[in-house]
């Protein structure tokens, strides 16, 4: 049976502009570290990267609902439809595997010839968007969900490069990919309907994470000479109109339901950032050291590596709307770069 914990929680006061973090519960699912966690409709899904399988909670009660074992260790997950979409890895192979979480069982399985690094699904359902990298070389896999067949957009070539983030916008017709290679990094904007490159923004320092929200991208980018710093791009203009520093070592940025709020997985803490004010608001601890987040409506979901899962209400202490604070002066224009054309 799954155990019930009560993880310390420390907060900050928050502004009167911000968000009210009030712990709802926490559960032990029992099947080692966990690497990864989505949440939607209802339904959290882990991935057990030491045990081969994902589980899977019911988000009210944190109940453990099945357990079903995969094809490879899981290094990335994404939900959508019911469907759970999950990226594995084994001695032979890289694949992603498709889990109907009403059947519980993996229903397809789509073969990569390269290493998947990050995975993201379109709001739809119908698309899914597995990073690889290989020897000097980097792409995006695309698998048509109703047609059941898999395409590709080619990234990125050169010494040492690779994707570490993955993120579609609300439209499902723009993709944000985060390449990291031995000249920097970069945010690779990708036209989905036609599979080219668009634009490259230069940024620097290697990319963690991508979250969107209204025509602006944050990128979350970590190195020892700055620690954590959050880039805030409008898209319209390609240009960096302001930084977030938040030191530390990040690893992973989620972008709230309602924009007003986003969560960074920080080494032994879950950071509470308002996007709109760019202050940072909490400060949340586990009992274990956090591995990933997720968000499904108003809850927060903190996975971690001792394998426990703990739920957060997260609601605004008062309405906000997001065009209320969106920056308008422009504080650097980094160079439009042009890629590499990958090999073919």
């Amino acid at each position: 049976m799954a155990k019930f914990v009560a993880p310390m929680m420390q907060a900050q006061t928050p502004d009167s502009d911000v968000t009210n973090v009030q712990l709802a519960g926490s559960v032990e699912a029992r099947r080692g570290p966990i690497g990864d966690v989505a949440a939607a409709d209802g339904v959290i899904v882990v991935a057990n990267y030491g045990d081969d399988s994902i589980s899977v909670l019911n988000a009210a009660t944190l109940a453990v609902q099945s357990i079903i074992a995969l094809p490879g260790e899981p290094v990335a997950v994404a939900v959508a439809d019911d469907r759970a979409y999950v990226g594995t890895s084994s001695g032979t192979h890289d694949e992603v595997s498709v889990v109907d979480l009403t059947a519980k069982s993996v229903i397809a399985t789509y073969d990569l010839a390269l290493s998947v690094t990050a995975l993201t699904v379109s709001p739809d359902g119908k698309r899914v968007f597995a990073a690889r990298t290989g020897d000097g070389y980097a792409d995006v896999a695309v698998i048509d969900v109703p047609a059941e067949r898999m395409g590709t957009i080619e990234i990125a070539a050169g010494a040492g490069i690779g994707i570490d983030a993955v993120e579609v916008d609300a439209s499902g017709k723009r993709l944000y990919v985060g390449t990291t290679d031995a000249r920097g990094s970069a945010l690779v904007v990708v036209n989905v309907e036609t599979a080219r490159v668009e634009r490259a923004v230069q940024i620097g320092a290697p990319i963690r994470d991508i979250a969107v929200a209204d025509g602006t991208v944050y990128v979350l980018t970590s190195d020892r000479a700055r620690g954590g710093v959050v880039h805030v791009i409008a898209l319209a203009t390609g240009r960096i109109t302001g930084t977030v520093q938040l030191g530390g070592a990040p690893t992973q940025l989620v972008m709230g339901t309602d924009k007003t709020r986003a969560y960074v997985v920080d080494y032994d803490r879950v950071v509470v950032l308002g996007p709109l004010t760019r202050k940072v608001t909490h400060t949340i601890t586990v009992d274990a050291r956090p591995s990933s987040v997720a968000v499904d409506g108003d809850r927060l979901h903190i996975a971690d590596y001792a394998g426990v899962v703990t739920s957060y209400d997260v609601e605004p202490a008062r309405p906000l709307t997001y065009s209320d604070f969106v920056a308008t002066d422009p504080i650097a224009v980094p160079e439009v770069a042009e890629l590499e054309p990958a090999a073919v």
